[in-house]
């Protein structure tokens, strides 16, 4: 279980990155969503003991940030978005060194970091240079050092960021292979909704939702997304694309008149925050 008290971190020049938040979750797979710039990184940094708030703190399994740090360490794994690959080192020696700088010894590491391989389908590739793995497995890579360290609780900063539609899928499923408890932050509302059983919005520093997908979205039970580039009077717009919310069983008429139809999202959850949605 993650508590948080108004946890507050301000960036030298004024920039409050998180605003007095405060929460519990204890779910499985938590995503924290939002766009670029919401927060959702420093968040992340606290509360695996990366970077000090300026104020309030949190624990994780009763443990303070702030005065545990050590010891939250030993049961936490965390992989920053920017996590790179070595090149020449090859993904079963990137784990077989985590492994060992976490404390395992050369024989152990060897062992965890085969079986870690393997689940996630990557034996052909272990001895591969890492700049000849496509952006997908070299992410696993990463995912693969999360897996065989069998944290209890594993940080993942924008896992999927920058990959293609396959490499995604197969990150994804990476994701769901690992033990214990998974916080990960994602701008693409697709990803948070596949993996999660709990899901919070920020914004602006400051928690705007939080709760599981189906509650959060009951708002738009029984509807669909109707979308038309013609100006009609519609509950929002983007761009030059006017959206409106329509009865499920109004569908094949509103696509008769040359609407788009699309099914609900947490991508509606996010756009729609302010809006006057019709029941």
């Amino acid at each position: 279980m993650i508590e948080s008290f108004n946890l507050t971190k301000t960036y030298k020049g004024g920039l409050t990155a998180v605003n007095a938040i405060s929460f519990t979750i204890n779910k499985r797979i938590v995503s924290i969503i939002g766009r670029n710039g919401a927060g959702k990184t420093t968040l992340l940094r606290m509360l695996s003991t990366q970077l000090k708030p300026t104020s309030g703190t949190a624990t994780i399994d009763g443990l303070d940030i702030l005065r545990d740090p050590e010891k939250i360490r030993k049961h936490i794994v965390s992989i920053p978005q920017e996590a790179a690959t070595i090149g020449v080192l090859t993904p079963v020696e990137h784990l077989k060194l985590f492994l060992i700088a976490r404390g395992m010894s050369v024989s152990q590491a060897s062992q965890e970091s085969l079986i870690a391989l393997k689940e996630l389908e990557m034996l052909e590739a272990k001895d591969r240079p890492s700049d000849t793995l496509s952006g997908g497995m070299k992410r696993k890579v990463f995912v693969a050092m999360a897996l065989a360290a069998n944290a209890d609780l594993t940080f993942l900063d924008e896992p999927t960021t920058g990959l293609d539609p396959v490499s995604r899928f197969e990150v994804w499923s990476a994701i769901k292979n690992l033990r214990g408890n998974i916080v990960l932050t994602t701008h693409y509302m697709e990803e948070a909704q596949e993996l999660s059983q709990e899901v919070m919005l920020v914004d602006s520093g400051r928690i705007l939702e939080h709760g599981n997908v189906r509650d959060l979205l009951k708002r738009f039970e029984g509807k669909v997304r109707a979308e038309s580039f013609q100006k009609e009077d519609g509950d929002y717009s983007i761009g030059r694309t006017y959206v409106k919310y329509i009865d499920e069983e109004d569908a094949e008429r509103y696509i008769k008149m040359g609407y788009n139809i699309r099914r609900i999202t947490l991508d509606d959850l996010f756009v729609t925050r302010g809006v006057e949605i019709e029941p």
